[in-house]
């Protein structure tokens, strides 16, 4: 069985802004592992028990997500400057834009870079980096 050419098929173009719009605006989460949490506890010099409880909310039956600001924004986004944690940002933050949800169609991707100024520029990315990074996106 031959598999369907998708719609990204000549490759896409993203180029992160560090502008925050994925950073928060509305309610959500921002799943975390166990090794994503000692990561980013480390790059803030703090012990993991300790980021845990600052940083982190327990979400029922479905995992552990980072805390948000009572503006809904993550955490760790700071206007003007970005993430605090950017080089060991979670996996889910890494592999933005190129989540499945936004690879359905070319209609996601166009709708997910209304608010992405990274999204159509920069970097050439081909299929097959796009699909790996969407398998590895982190999400349920």
């Amino acid at each position: 069985m031959s598999r369907r050419t998708p719609w990204y098929d000549a490759g896409l173009q993203f180029s992160c802004q560090r502008c925050g719009n994925c950073c928060g605006g509305a309610p959500g989460y921002v799943w975390v592992s166990e090794a994503e949490i000692v990561a980013m506890a480390e790059a803030l010099g703090v012990d993991a028990a300790d980021f845990r409880q600052r940083y982190t909310r327990s979400v029922h039956r479905r995992g552990v997500s980072l805390a948000e600001q009572p503006n809904y924004d993550c955490v760790f986004f700071e206007p003007g400057r970005g993430c605090r944690v950017y080089a060991a940002r979670p996996r889910q933050c890494r592999t933005w834009p190129f989540w499945r949800v936004n690879l359905i169609n070319r209609g996601s991707w166009e709708f997910a870079g209304e608010s992405c100024p990274g999204m159509g520029t920069g970097q050439d990315y081909d299929r097959d980096r796009i699909e790996r990074i969407s398998d590895d996106d982190g999400l349920p």
